[in-house]
């Protein structure tokens, strides 16, 4: 069994409690970083839930961004394996459920342990893809749609605030065109879709390809595409009900 870390992983912004029951990790999507999830509990009914810093981004910003969802996960499960040793799960929204399903991967195909669930929330299944309106977005659509994301942060936009996050997010929305998976690897942990009853990002009715990834369970939660970032309880008691079950 994998022992837990002892000094700080980069990976992970908070240090992982060797008191948890289960994990949740919690991959940011296209152009964030791990603050995304800042209005998320550390923990809930003993698991423990954490915000993942991928390389190019916040903290990690100096480093080279990732150029494609399958040499992300090599990386992530390198560095997560230290806290593999408890029943654990990846949740990822709209390009990182993509994220999710590629490291969830990786691990089933290494030999690793596996995920007792994956968790896509607002995204197409891989061979559906890619989707989503800002594929075709120009940099200064881009730019527009930062600073409203910003501001539902919480956050004051400023430009160089805009032009900072920009480049970062044209590399990742370049990495979700570039993804096209029309055979997609089923996995052998089950998967939980979620979709958001008034997303108009990414419709639930386009979500049933998941099916073809893995077993799938199909979940419609109340709320707009952002919602997630709230941490609402049902979405809470939903990733932790899927590591009790496991």
């Amino acid at each position: 069994m994998p022992q837990r870390p002892n000094q700080r992983n980069p990976w992970l912004p908070h240090r992982p409690s060797a008191a948890a029951t289960g994990r949740i990790f919690l991959i940011p999507y296209s152009g964030c970083g791990a603050s995304m999830y800042r209005q998320w509990p550390h923990q809930h009914d003993g698991v423990e839930f954490l915000p993942v810093e991928l390389p190019g981004h916040e903290t990690r910003f100096a480093e080279p961004n990732f150029d494609s969802y399958q040499e992300l996960a090599k990386l992530m499960v390198i560095g997560l394996e230290p806290c593999l040793d408890v029943p654990f799960g990846f949740f990822g929204h709209c390009g990182s459920a993509l994220a999710a399903y590629e490291v969830s991967a990786e691990l089933v195909r290494t030999g690793m342990p596996a995920p007792a669930r994956v968790y896509v929330s607002s995204e197409v299944a891989p061979q559906d893809g890619p989707a989503g309106r800002f594929l075709s977005m120009d940099d200064d659509e881009l730019g527009a749609e930062l600073e409203k994301l910003i501001r539902e942060l919480g956050g004051k936009p400023s430009a160089e605030l805009i032009a900072l996050y920009l480049e970062v997010l044209r590399a990742d929305v370049e990495t979700n065109k570039r993804y096209v998976m029309p055979d997609p690897f089923r996995l052998s942990c089950p998967i939980t879709a979620i979709g958001w009853s008034q997303d108009d990002e990414i419709p639930f009715s386009t979500m049933g390809g998941w099916g073809e990834c893995g077993e799938t369970t199909s979940v419609l939660l109340e709320g707009r595409h952002h919602r997630f970032i709230e941490a609402p309880a049902e979405l809470l008691d939903l990733l932790c009900s899927g590591l009790r079950t496991s």
